[in-house]
C-alpha cells in the first residue's frame, strides 16, 4: 500500500483536519516536476558550480585581503551542506510563546522557482498546523493527568480506610507506604529519559504520579482528602434525580463499603482506559505525521535534484512536536499506574487491558453465520414454491392467515431488518473507522461486529420463517372447526423463546451486550430520571421507526387473550380499549425522546435541546388528534387532525435535513453539504437523506391518516 493510502487510513477521525495535507503537497511537487521537465534543456543538465572560474588544485596562502577566506568561515550550515549549494534557510517567528517556522527559498529567482516558493510556503503552513494542534493537545492531557492525580490520591486513601474499616490506623503512613513503590519507578522513569528532555519536561514527569511528589511523601493530607470526596454516579439514579428536582440537600457523608469502592475503583479504571487510549492516538499522530514530512521532503529532493530535506528535517527535529517526549513520559507512568493499582502488579493481564488485542473472527461465527444464511434463502424459497404450488393466494383460509397471522410474524420482521441495517452500519462504522465501541460506551472487548449481528438476525430469520411453514395451514379441521392447537401457538412460543434468551442471567449469547441493551431500554422508560447518554437517546429513536413492532407486541396481547386463536378469530378491532392503546402505544417513542430532550435542557440549559423536544411533542399532538378523530368523527377534529399532521411533518422534515444532516450550507466546503464529511462520496448522503425523509413523511401520515 502506498504512503498516501496508508496514512489516510491511521488518521484519527475527529483529528483529520488537523493532519498534514499531503496528497496536496505531493500534487505541489508533481506541478513542480513538470514545469522542470518543460525548462529541461536537451542537453546534459550540469550544475553551476562547473562553470565558476578554476581556482587551482593547490590552495593559496593569503593574507586577509583574500576573497576566499573571507567565505571559509561559515562553510557548514543547515546540516553540513556548503553555502554554495544551500537552498532554504529556516527562521522562527515569535508568536506570543507559541514558534511558528517559516521557510526561506533561496533558489526562487531561478527558472521554475516560484512553484517551488509556493510548496515551502504550504508545507510551513501545513507543519505549523501539526505543531500547534500537537502542543494545544499535550496541554490537554497534562491537565487531565493532573485530574487523575487528584483521582488516585483520593482513590488509595479510600482503599485504605475501606480495607482497614474499624482499625486504629495512620493514614498518612499508609498511604506513604503504597506511593514508595510508585515514586521510585517514576525516578527511574526520569533517570532513563534524555537529560534534555528531564528539563524541558520537568513538569510533566509527575503529572501522573497518583499521591506523591518526587521524593515520594503524599502530596495531600489523607483526612483531608477523604473529607472532599463524594461518589457520583455518571448516569445518575432516579433517587438522585428526584432529589435534585426537589432540591434536597444531598448526604455528603461517604460510606466506606467495598461495593462503594469497587464502584469507585470500576470508574477510574475506566477513566485510565481511556486516558491512555488518548495517549495512543496523540503518539501516533505524532509518528505518522513526522512521516510524512520525511517522505515529503525526501520527494521534493527527488524532485528538485536539490538537498533541501537534511536543514528541514533538522529543523523539525528542533520543534515542539519532534523533541517534546511529554507523551511518552505520561504513557509509561499511565501503565506503571495501572499495573500497580488495577492489576495487582501484574504487567501482562494490565496490558491486554490497555492495549486489546484487535478480536479475530473465528470460523465457528463464519461457518453458523453462512449455514443460517443458506437456511434462510432455502426456507423463503420452499415458503414461495409452498404458496406457488397449493395456491394459496386463491383459498378461501388466506384473508383470514392474512389478518390474524401476518401481523404476528411481522414483527420478527421488523426485527430482523433492523439487525440486518444495524449489521450494515457496523460495517460502515468499522471500515471508515468510526470507534463506535468507544462512542457508545460498549464495555471493553465485549462489543459485537457485524458478522455477529448478522448471524443472530439469520438466526431469528430461520426460526421465524420455520415457523411460518409450520403455520401455513389454510383449511380448517370440518369436525371440530379449528386449528391445531400446537402450530396456532408456534408465533407465542418464538417470542417466549426469543424474550427467554433476552433476559438470560447465564453467561450466553452475548450477555454483555444483551444486558447492555437491556439498560438502555430501561433508561428509555425512565427517561427523565437518568442522565441522557449517546446510546440512550439513540436507541430512542430507533424505537421511533419500530412503531410497527410495538403494535404488533400489542396485537399478541389482544390475539392470544381475548381472541379465539384456535379458529383464527380476533376482537382486537372492536375493542375499545384495544384501539385506544393502538395509538398511545405509537406515541412511547416520541414520548421517550421528549423527556429525554427535556432532561438535557434542564442539565445543559441548551436552547436546541427544547426545540428538538417541540419537534417529537408535534408528533405527538398530532397522533393524539388522529385518535380523538377516530373516535369521535367530526368536522372540527379532522381539521385539527389534518392541521397537527402537516405541523409535524413539516417541523421533521426541516429538522432531519437542515439540523440532523446540515443541508444547504452556503458556506461549507462541501456543496449543500456540512464541512466535516466522514464518507468520500457526497451522493450518498443525498440518497439517505431523502430516503430518511420519505421515512419520516410516511412515518407521520401513517400515524394520522385522515
Amino acid at each position: 500500500m502506498k504512503f498516501g493510502k496508508e496514512f489516510a487510513s491511521q488518521m484519527v477521525p475527529e483529528w483529520q483536519t488537523a493532519y498534514m495535507d499531503y496528497n496536496y503537497l505531493k500534487f505541489l511537487l508533481k506541478d513542480i516536476q513538470v514545469s522542470n521537465q518543460r525548462n529541461k534543456p536537451n542537453g546534459l543538465k550540469r550544475r553551476s558550480t562547473l562553470y565558476r572560474t578554476f581556482s587551482g588544485l593547490i590552495q593559496r596562502n593569503s593574507n586577509n585581503n583574500s576573497p576566499r577566506k573571507s567565505t571559509s568561515s561559515p562553510r557548514k550550515r543547515n546540516g553540513g551542506g556548503d553555502i554554495e549549494d544551500q537552498v532554504i534557510l529556516v527562521n522562527v517567528k515569535a508568536k506570543g510563546s507559541e514558534g511558528l517556522y517559516e521557510t526561506m527559498f533561496l533558489m526562487s529567482t531561478e527558472e521554475g522557482g516560484e512553484k517551488e516558493l509556493v510548496f515551502f510556503r504550504k508545507l510551513d503552513d501545513e507543519f505549523n498546523k501539526v505543531n500547534q494542534f500537537y502542543k494545544s493537545k499535550v496541554d490537554e492531557v497534562v491537565k487531565e493527568a493532573t485530574f487523575l492525580n487528584k483521582q488516585m490520591d483520593a482513590l488509595i486513601a479510600f482503599r485504605i480506610k475501606v480495607e482497614n474499616r474499624g482499625k486504629r490506623i495512620d493514614l498518612s503512613a499508609e498511604m506513604n507506604r503504597l506511593a514508595s513503590d510508585v515514586a521510585a519507578s517514576a525516578a527511574a522513569v526520569s533517570a532513563s529519559a534524555p537529560s534534555g528532555a528531564r528539563k524541558s519536561g520537568k513538569i510533566h514527569t509527575d503529572a501522573i504520579n497518583e499521591n506523591t511528589t518526587t521524593d515520594g511523601i503524599v502530596s495531600k493530607d489523607s483526612d483531608d482528602v477523604l473529607n472532599h470526596v463524594t461518589i457520583n454516579s455518571p448516569n445518575g439514579t432516579p433517587y438522585s434525580a428526584i432529589k435534585g428536582l426537589l432540591k434536597v440537600d444531598k448526604d455528603n457523608e461517604l460510606n466506606f463499603r467495598k461495593a462503594n469502592l469497587r464502584t469507585v475503583e470500576e470508574q477510574l479504571k475506566r477513566a485510565f482506559i481511556e486516558f491512555y487510549q488518548k495517549l495512543r492516538l496523540l503518539k501516533n499522530y505524532s509518528f505518522l505525521n513526522l512521516l510524512a514530512l520525511s517522505k515529503i521532503m525526501k520527494k521534493y529532493d527527488k524532485v528538485s535534484s536539490r538537498n533541501a530535506s537534511k536543514p528541514y528535517l533538522n529543523m523539525v527535529d528542533s520543534s515542539y512536536i519532534g523533541n517534546s517526549d511529554e507523551v511518552t513520559r505520561l504513557v509509561e507512568r499511565v501503565e506503571a499506574t495501572f499495573i500497580k493499582h488495577f492489576s495487582n502488579s501484574n504487567r501482562s493481564k494490565g496490558m491486554n487491558v490497555l492495549r486489546p488485542k484487535a478480536r479475530k473472527e473465528t470460523h465457528t461465527t463464519t461457518f453458523s453465520l453462512g449455514f443460517l444464511t443458506g437456511c434462510t434463502i432455502a426456507l423463503i424459497a420452499a415458503l414461495i414454491l409452498i404458496i406457488h404450488v397449493r395456491k394459496i393466494l386463491k383459498t378461501e383460509g388466506f384473508g383470514q392467515y392474512m389478518e390474524n397471522m401476518f401481523p404476528l410474524y411481522s414483527l420478527f420482521a421488523f426485527i430482523v431488518l433492523h439487525m440486518f441495517m444495524y449489521a450494515g452500519n457496523l460495517y460502515f462504522w468499522r471500515r471508515y473507522r468510526v470507534n463506535y465501541s468507544f462512542i457508545f460506551g460498549f464495555k471493553q472487548g465485549t462489543e459485537l461486529g457485524y458478522r455477529e449481528v448478522f448471524l443472530i438476525g439469520t438466526g431469528l430469520a430461520t426460526l421465524a420463517l420455520a415457523s411460518v411453514l409450520a403455520n401455513l395451514d389454510m383449511e380448517i379441521n370440518e369436525e371440530t372447526k379449528d386449528y391445531q392447537v400446537i402450530t396456532e401457538l408456534l408465533p407465542l412460543g418464538l417470542v417466549a423463546l426469543v424474550l427467554l434468551i433476552t433476559f438470560c442471567p447465564f453467561n450466553i449469547i452475548y450477555r454483555s451486550s444483551r444486558f447492555f441493551l437491556l439498560c438502555c431500554v430501561f433508561h428509555c422508560i425512565c427517561a427523565p430520571l437518568y442522565k441522557v447518554t449517546l446510546p440512550d437517546f439513540f436507541l430512542a429513536d430507533q424505537l421511533t421507526s419500530q412503531i410497527q413492532a410495538l403494535r404488533s407486541l400489542e396485537f399478541y396481547v389482544c390475539y392470544y387473550a381475548w381472541g379465539d386463536f384456535k379458529q383464527r378469530r380476533n376482537m382486537c378491532r372492536s375493542n375499545d380499549v384495544y384501539n385506544t392503546f393502538y395509538f398511545i402505544v405509537a406515541t412511547i417513542p416520541y414520548l421517550s425522546r421528549l423527556l429525554q430532550c427535556l432532561r438535557r435542557l434542564w442539565e445543559e440549559r441548551d436552547p436546541m435541546q427544547g426545540y428538538n423536544g417541540l419537534k417529537y411533542l408535534s408528533t405527538v399532538v398530532a397522533v393524539l388528534m388522529r385518535t380523538a378523530y377516530s373516535r369521535q368523527r367530526s368536522t372540527v377534529w379532522w381539521i385539527l387532525a389534518l392541521v397537527t399532521s402537516i405541523i409535524a411533518t413539516v417541523f421533521s422534515t426541516y429538522w432531519d435535513l437542515i439540523v440532523d444532516w446540515g443541508l444547504l450550507q452556503r458556506q461549507s466546503k462541501n456543496r449543500w453539504l456540512r464541512d466535516k464529511l466522514i464518507l468520500p462520496h457526497k451522493s450518498v448522503y443525498f440518497g439517505v437523506m431523502v430516503s430518511s425523509n420519505n421515512k419520516s413523511i410516511e412515518t407521520v401520515l401513517q400515524h394520522n391518516r385522515i
